[in-house]
């Protein structure tokens, strides 16, 4: 049973920068694609970016595209997104998620994180 820890979320004020990590352990994360996602509050959970296990491939969602970068270091078990020039906007619990490409582009994932909260102050 593979468990998804998130960390690094906190307050930061628009324009700043936040480096959010998802340590897995009890399983390998090569074996998974990963991907995170966010929920503000009162709204439904989205897609904010992908990784494939490899590394390869990632994909973002257009709110977020050219501020974030979603990296992965197999060897350490762990994933990273980096968020540049945050907006109030991204204020959201950002949720890290393992699983194959197909079921994470739907919203899904075999396993989750129970999320870290970024709050971003205008």
């Amino acid at each position: 049973q593979v468990q998804l820890v998130e960390s690094g979320g906190g307050l930061v004020q628009a324009g700043g920068s936040l480096r959010l990590s998802c340590a897995a352990s009890g399983g390998t994360l090569s074996s998974y694609a990963m991907g995170w996602f966010r929920q503000a509050a009162g709204k439904e959970r989205e897609f904010v970016a992908l990784i494939s296990w490899s590394g390869y491939s990632t994909y973002y969602a257009d709110s977020v595209k050219g501020r974030f970068t979603i990296s992965r270091d197999n060897a350490k078990n762990t994933v990273y997104l980096q968020m540049n020039c945050l907006k109030p906007e991204d204020t959201a619990v950002y949720y890290c998620g393992a699983g194959t490409l197909a079921t994470l582009g739907g919203n899904g994932a075999s396993y989750w994180g129970k999320g870290t909260l970024v709050t971003v102050s205008s």
